[in-house]
């Protein structure tokens, strides 16, 4: 029981289970966002809407073509709504770490060490 509940509460597997919630809790969001572009689109020209067609009378593939357009408005708008103001922030906010030129002292020591130990332990100090 101990290891059922060690694996429970690993910090891996909590974060994933609030992505996932918060995932679908957005999905919501992202699906009323889309259904109201499709609204305005059928005010404009139309409704993306092919559920009844039947080309040839043989094969209903209006369901497939009306889901399909769904999902490449949803992508527009997950994209530009979304992916691209976060990569927008991450450039902005993210602080780019500067690279000190001058090595400090542990790493002076370890090059030293290093050295001692290529040319075969003559060093400037033999304890």
């Amino acid at each position: 029981m101990k290891g059922f509940k060690d694996f429970i509460m690993r910090g891996n597997l909590v974060e994933l289970a609030v992505a996932f919630i918060m995932g679908a809790a957005f999905g919501a969001v992202v699906t009323a966002f889309t259904k109201v572009i499709i609204e305005l689109l059928a005010k404009a020209g139309g409704a993306p809407n092919f559920d009844q067609w039947k080309p040839g009378g043989l094969v209903s593939v209006g369901p497939f073509l009306t889901a399909l357009v769904a999902f490449l408005i949803l992508a527009f708008v997950v994209y530009f709504f979304i992916v691209k103001p976060y990569e927008a922030a991450k450039r902005r906010f993210v602080r780019k770490e500067e690279v000190d030129a001058t090595p400090d002292e542990d790493t002076l020591l370890l090059r030293e060490i290093r050295d001692a130990l290529v040319r075969g332990g003559e060093g400037p100090a033999r304890v």
